[in-house]
Formats: C-alpha cells, sequence, structure tokens
C-alpha cells in the first residue's frame, strides 16, 4: 500500500483524489492546506472544467489534516508527496519534499519562468525520490489513441494538426489564476497542455510564432501559435480564458493524416472522437480505459513500486514545455518570430 499525501484542496486535488479512487494498492492518508481552507474534507464547493463534477468529501478518520508543510512532511509511514498548489509555489515545495526523501507528483505548469523549472530540475537530479510532471493529457484515453496512432503511421504521416483548448475565465481559484505574473494567464495554465502534446508527438519545436491578448489576468488570456516542427507538419494550438460567460469549456483537435483526417470534439458527447478514413465513410472511436487524471497517477505509481524514474513524461520534458511556453509568450510581446530550439529565445523579424 502506498500511502498519498496530498497538498492543496482545490480543483486539481480533486481531481487526483477522484483518480486515486479508482486504483488499488495506494491510500491517501494525509491533506496539507496552508489556507487552512476544506481541512475538515468537506470538498463539495469546489469547481473545475472537465471531468467527473460529483461533490467529495473525504473520511478524515482516516486522513490527517495540516496546514504547516513541515509538519506534514513529518506524517508517519508517508511516500508520496501529490502538489496541487498555485503556480508559485510548485518549485520550493517540490524541492523541500524531494529533500525530504519523498517521491513528488507536481501539477503543471512547473512554474512560472523556464530558469525556476531549471532550479527544480537540479533538485531532482540529487533526489533518492521519483519525480514527474502532472500532465495528464499525455493519458487521456483519445490523446493517447492519437499518439498511437501517429507513432504507428498507421494512416501515413501527419502533415497538419490543430489544438484547441478554449473556456471562459475559470469561476474557481481565481486569487491565484487572476495574477497573471505568477499564473501566466491562460497561456501556462490552460493552454500548456497542448503544447506538451505537440512535444509528445512532434518533439521540441524549432520555432513558434504567437498572437493573442490578456482578458482578466493581465498575462497572455489567449494564444493561436503556429509551430515549426522537424518533421515538417503544420502545427498550431489555440488556447484561451477569454470566452464569454456561457460558453463553458471545450477542448478539441483536428489532425489530417496521409490517408485519414481524424477529429476530436468534447462538445459531441458520446461521439467526440471520428475518423475519416479517406472512403466516404465515418467511424466513431470510442476509447476506452481510465480518464487522464486516474491514468497518470495509475503509472507513476507503477513507477514508484519498480522503482525507475518515468519516462513517459519527466522533468525534462516538463522544462522543454516551459521553454516553449516562454517563447510563446515573447513572441506575443515582440509580434515576431522566436527560436526555441536553444535555451534562450531569439526573435526573428516577420518578412511582410
Amino acid at each position: 500500500m502506498i500511502k498519498v499525501g496530498l497538498v492543496g484542496l482545490g480543483f486539481m486535488s480533486v481531481a487526483h483524489l477522484k483518480g486515486y479512487r479508482q486504483l488499488e494498492g495506494v491510500e491517501v492518508v494525509a491533506v496539507c492546506n496552508p489556507s487552512g481552507r476544506r481541512l475538515d474534507g468537506d470538498l463539495s464547493d469546489v469547481e473545475g472544467n472537465v471531468g467527473d463534477q460529483q461533490p467529495i468529501r473525504l473520511d478524515m478518520t482516516r486522513v490527517t489534516p495540516y496546514q504547516d508543510f513541515d509538519a506534514f512532511l513529518r506524517h508517519p509511514g508517508l511516500q508520496v508527496v501529490d502538489i496541487c498548489t498555485p503556480t508559485r509555489t510548485h518549485v520550493d515545495l517540490s524541492s523541500r519534499a524531494l529533500r525530504a526523501g519523498y517521491h513528488v507528483l507536481c501539477e503543471k505548469p512547473l512554474a512560472r519562468f523556464p530558469e525556476e523549472v531549471r532550479q527544480l530540475s537540479q533538485e531532482v537530479g540529487k533526489a533518492k525520490g521519483i519525480f514527474m510532471p502532472a500532465m495528464c493529457l499525455r493519458f487521456w484515453p483519445e490523446w493517447a489513441w492519437l499518439k498511437e496512432a501517429i507513432d504507428s503511421l498507421r494512416y501515413g504521416e501527419v502533415r497538419a494538426a490543430q489544438f484547441r483548448r478554449i473556456a471562459e475565465p475559470p469561476a474557481w481559484g481565481q486569487a491565484n489564476y487572476f495574477k497573471g505574473d505568477e499564473s501566466g494567464g491562460a497561456l501556462l495554465d490552460l493552454h500548456v497542455h497542448d503544447v506538451d502534446f505537440i512535444h509528445y508527438c512532434f518533439g521540441k519545436p524549432i520555432r513558434v510564432y504567437s498572437q493573442g491578448f490578456s482578458a482578466v489576468s493581465g498575462a497572455v488570456d489567449h494564444v493561436t501559435t503556429q509551430y515549426t516542427v522537424s518533421s515538417g507538419a503544420c502545427v498550431s494550438a489555440e488556447g484561451s480564458w477569454a470566452m464569454t460567460p456561457g460558453f463553458g469549456f471545450n477542448m478539441a483537435y483536428t489532425v489530417i493524416f496521409e490517408k485519414a483526417t481524424v477529429v476530436y470534439d468534447l462538445s459531441r458527447g458520446d461521439e467526440s472522437l471520428v475518423l475519416y478514413p479517406g472512403d466516404d465513410g465515418r467511424e466513431v472511436i470510442r476509447c476506452q480505459g481510465k480518464d487522464g487524471y486516474a491514468g497518470q497517477l495509475e503509472y507513476f505509481l507503477e513507477c514508484i513500486r519498480k522503482d525507475v524514474p518515468p519516462s513517459k513524461v519527466s522533468i525534462e520534458d516538463g522544462l522543454a514545455v516551459s521553454e516553449t511556453c516562454f517563447a510563446e509568450e515573447q513572441s506575443i510581446k515582440s509580434d515576431q518570430v522566436v527560436n526555441v530550439s536553444r535555451r534562450e529565445v531569439t526573435p526573428t523579424p516577420i518578412e511582410r
């Protein structure tokens, strides 16, 4: 039985708690919330934009609450620290947990700026425990299906891929999300999912050109980016918190292969994933399996049991994604193409 402690008691913690409940051989034994909120185990007021929206209550006879993080780290038998706190705290809390000898799962984005992720990477390199960024999209069934289709060349090479993740401003966590200098706005908190998946499928982009604007946070809350990738495919992504109230949330992708087109659109419900194989037909693909939150937790726990560092998503992946997101932010500010193949972003004037 692997014993887990959760830090933070907002939407992501609830998503992780529901994920742990789908797995065997794991027990949540402690929670920590420095704000002191929800330490009675009542999380029924927590909102989110995807996944199971059923309210959750913890049986606190089996879970020890903490407000002080250092006291939390001294919890008897604790093995895993699962960090679901605001972005500005990730590097500090992860580093302290790693130094204390724990395995650490940390929510995305790992930090506001790449240099902070590099600091964390140094801590990971020295740590006895295993560290993994919580990049759940790599484990989401419909995205795992797409990754396999790309890698297997089942429909030939990818000619173009477009990803979209758009929403009205989040109704939860506004005290943190709407401080763009700390959260990075929608670009870093929402759009980061698709940036990570683009890395997963196509490698780190060579160049980016982005446009965007701020809506609620003071940082980039709407972004559209064109990526230059080594395969030559036309790859783009859009992320937004700028939709008007009532829109809700949607995520989608369209991928054009040499021999087929595939479209995913969350708003289509049971027919969200459709394959067009090129014979005037239409095939609805229904993917089985756990959602991305439970999938990433299952994989992380498997790595711990096998005592191997995660290969499906690593601290190096987290750093590469941070560098690309930073390059997108710089492209928006400069209205220039930005090189991201090197650590330093390099703006290039656009030929008009």
